[in-house]
Parts: C-alpha cells; sequence; structure tokens
C-alpha cells in the first residue's frame, strides 16, 4: 500500500513538472521583441502593403494566400522588371491568379 501511495505521488509530481516545463515561456539571450524598421517602411499610413518596398516576409506575413514561395516571386518580378506600376500588375507574378489579387486588393497599395 504504501508504494503504490509513494508511486502515486511520485507520478504526479514528475506530471506537474513537466506540464510546468511545457508551459514556461522561453527567454533567449540576446534576442529582443524591438520591431523591425523595414517592417514599418513596407506598410504605409494607409494600412496597406507597397509592393514596390516590402520584402518577402512582409508580404507572407500580411497577404491571404501568400506563401513563402509567392512571396520569393512579387519580389523576385520587381527586381528583374522594375516598380510595380499598378496593383493589377501582381498577375503577371507566377503563381499569382486573380483570386489571390481580389483578396488582397484592398490591402496592398503601389507608392
Amino acid at each position: 500500500m504504501r508504494t503504490s501511495n509513494f508511486l502515486s505521488l511520485v507520478f504526479a509530481l514528475l506530471t506537474s513538472a513537466s506540464l510546468s516545463a511545457i508551459a514556461a515561456p522561453v527567454n533567449a539571450p540576446g534576442v529582443s521583441n524591438a520591431p523591425q524598421v523595414q517592417d514599418v517602411a513596407a506598410k504605409a499610413q494607409s494600412g496597406k502593403v507597397d509592393l514596390n518596398s516590402a520584402d518577402a516576409p512582409t508580404l507572407q506575413r500580411e497577404l491571404a494566400g501568400v506563401g513563402e514561395e509567392k512571396a520569393k516571386a512579387i519580389v523576385a518580378y520587381r527586381e528583374s522588371n522594375g516598380a510595380f506600376a499598378s496593383v493589377d500588375e501582381l498577375l503577371e507574378v507566377k503563381g499569382i491568379g486573380k483570386a489571390i489579387l481580389d483578396r488582397n486588393r484592398d490591402r496592398i497599395e503601389v507608392n
């Protein structure tokens, strides 16, 4: 009887310790939570993402249906063809169709 009570207590202690370790936030030394300057520059005063200045991570984060590859394709298109003249020019980027453009039209702009 004493052994089973002892084992139950040990099990409860180990379970609560492991749950505490999982739930505890980890603060990595040397990592700051300061906002990136480039993110602020990519979003205009209107809250829209500028296709001509946003980097790939910003495009991926702010646009619906745009993952890493499509965001990189947008940046590559801009680098090879110059700045976007209009939002509709986004349709020229491989992987961006009318549905994605329509879903994001109110989130993007060209400056």
